[in-house]
C-alpha cells in the first residue's frame, strides 16, 4: 500500500472567499471551484489546499455527529498550513493587506528559519516561513 498526502482541507464560511485571499495574499492559483461554491482548491505543489463550505462540511460529516467551526476572531486552532517564502516580513505584509490579523511578529529561530503567523480572515492559522536552513 502506497500513502501520499494529497490534500488539507479546511471547513470555511465562504469558500470563494478564501480562495481569493490566498490568490491576493500569496499568489497562490485557483485550480478549481464548484459552480455551488461549496468546494474549491488551490494548486501549491504535490499537495493540495482545499476549502470546503460549511453547509457541505455539515453534510459529509452530519452522521459522524458534525464539526466545529473555526472562531475568526479568538485564538486559532491548534492546526493551520505552513507556507514557505524566502521573504516573510513581506508575505506578512501581503497577508495583512488581504484581510488576514496578525499574530506574530517575524523571529529567526536558532535553527536558521525566520517564521511569522496571520490569521486568515476564515480563522486559519497561516504560519509564513523560510525553508529551513541545510545543516
Amino acid at each position: 500500500m502506497s500513502t501520499t498526502l494529497g490534500y488539507v482541507s479546511f471547513y470555511v464560511p465562504d469558500v470563494a472567499a478564501a480562495l481569493r485571499f490566498y490568490v491576493e495574499a500569496f499568489g497562490l492559483e485557483q485550480r478549481f471551484l464548484t459552480p455551488e461554491n461549496d468546494y474549491g482548491e488551490l494548486a501549491t505543489g504535490e499537495t493540495t489546499l482545499s476549502f470546503v463550505a460549511h453547509g457541505l462540511a455539515g453534510d459529509n460529516l452530519a452522521a459522524a455527529g458534525g464539526f466545529t467551526p473555526l472562531d475568526t476572531g479568538g485564538a486559532p486552532v491548534g492546526a493551520g498550513i505552513v507556507l514557505v517564502t524566502d521573504d516573510v516580513p513581506t508575505a506578512v505584509e501581503a497577508a495583512l493587506a488581504a484581510g488576514a490579523r496578525p499574530y506574530t511578529d517575524p523571529v529567526d529561530k536558532p535553527w536558521g528559519q525566520t517564521v511569522a503567523y496571520v490569521i486568515d480572515p476564515s480563522g486559519i492559522l497561516v504560519e509564513l516561513a523560510t525553508p529551513v536552513a541545510a545543516t
